[in-house]
């Protein structure tokens, strides 16, 4: 949207019949369900604004405050909903009153906050070396660091760069009270990235791209089945070990590292079935494989279970029983409810996440026409969908700055 906008034309090739990337959503039984439970908090302020100038703001809800539904097997309820407060202290009143931590539990947390807060800790190593330096007891993982923050970083804590965890309790919790908000769509996740496909000039869906060259007549694009096309320039939004195969030797574009990327896998379980609403959006279950259960719709349910190693194989009926199982055990549906239908999604590369201490590529390269965008790459932020939306936005404007000498000798020339 950015080069279309700057007046470039553009063309958009993908490997898939399906726009989106690892956000899209596809039929399943006639259904269109999304390939996870992709939600955003209000500080995605870039995500926001590219589905606004998408066309697609109206379908997108975000809360008005933080409010959160904390569900434990014994039917122990609680929950977490931000004040009309500053921050930190929006959340200080409900978790006071918190019920799956103690009191030595909700220390430990307040604890750990300041140290983020004031920065008494440095930000390098671990998020697991991180917890345990500032004492969190296992009662007070399960209580509080893992529902919120196993989702929100995908990985176990011992693969997770601190300075990666410390941006997302800073910048959701810690700096203001409405940053933390969630947000997820109302319409299926292709409908977004279809509206901001319409801005290009031209997209070639199942149509992978093998392999990159650049030379004197600009960048080339070679395509699985033998063809080749020519551009000035070209964005390569794909997957570390994509880019690598493309490029061939992407140290030759200044590109290094792309071998310290691991993938984690995401599994939701979708559940319909013929009993009422539950009355709210969503809620995590402690304590369990599902972490967080979403209500699509009356009678739809998506349980999504984030850093799924452990669960990412297991065969598709034990996984729907499974999910089963646990929403009848948390959200205490009525007898006789029925399940109806079930479906998994799973999603063997939904983040990539470096190797501790190692330093993601910019979207920048050593060759002004070729530039690289994706979540994984350095935004500032963990391999999210904003972080995805700033990637794509930083490497247009490199393309832009690449352009601009021959753009500017072009518009020299007709002037002439």
């Amino acid at each position: 949207m950015d080069l279309a906008d700057a007046g470039v034309a553009v063309e958009v090739f993908e490997r898939s019949r399906l726009l989106g990337g690892r956000a899209t959503s596809f039929e399943v039984g006639g259904r269109e369900v999304d390939n996870g439970q992709h939600v955003f908090l209000a500080c995605c302020t870039e995500f926001v604004d590219f589905v606004d100038r998408a066309g697609m703001r109206d379908a997108l809800h975000v809360q008005d405050r933080f409010d959160a539904m904390v569900l434990a097997r014994d039917g122990t309820s609680g929950r977490l909903r931000a004040a009309n407060l500053p921050a930190p202290f929006h959340l200080l009143a409900s978790f006071a009153r918190y019920p799956h931590l103690d009191i030595r539990g909700k220390l430990q947390v307040a604890r750990a906050l300041a140290s983020a807060l004031f920065a008494r800790t440095p930000a390098t190593g671990t998020f697991e070396a991180w917890l345990v330096s500032t004492g969190q007891g296992d009662s007070t993982r399960r209580g509080f660091w893992d529902p919120f923050f196993i989702p929100a970083l995908n990985a176990p804590f011992d693969r997770v760069d601190n300075a990666d965890a410390m941006f997302v309790l800073t910048t959701a919790f810690l700096r203001d009270p409405s940053a933390a908000r969630f947000g997820f769509s109302n319409v299926p996740l292709a409908h977004i990235a279809a509206s901001a496909a319409r801005r290009a000039d031209a997209v070639h869906a199942s149509t992978a791209v093998t392999r990159v060259r650049t030379g004197d007549a600009g960048v080339e694009l070679q395509l699985l089945g033998g063809e080749t096309r020519t551009f000035d320039a070209a964005v390569l939004a794909v997957t570390p070990r994509g880019l690598a195969n493309m490029l061939e030797t992407p140290e030759r574009y200044g590109i290094e590292g792309l071998d310290a990327f691991v993938p984690f896998p995401i599994v939701d379980i979708h559940l319909w079935h013929d009993g009422p609403s539950i009355g709210y959006d969503f809620a995590a279950a402690l304590d369990s494989p599902l972490q967080w259960i979403f209500e699509k719709a009356p009678g739809y349910l998506c349980c999504s279970c984030s850093a799924a190693e452990e669960y990412f194989r297991l065969p598709t009926q034990r996984l729907e029983a499974l999910a089963w199982d646990e929403v009848r055990a948390f959200l205490r549906l009525p007898d006789g409810v029925r399940l109806i239908d079930s479906a998994v999604t799973r999603n063997p590369e939904a983040t990539y996440l470096p190797h501790p201490g190692s330093k993601r590529p910019g979207q920048r390269t050593s060759d002004a026409a070729i530039a690289i965008a994706g979540a994984w790459t350095e935004t500032g932020w963990p391999d999210t969908m904003e972080s995805a939306v700033r990637s794509g936005r930083i490497a247009a404007r490199a393309v832009l700055d690449g352009l601009s000498p021959a753009m500017a000798r072009e518009t020299a020339g007709a002037a002439g």
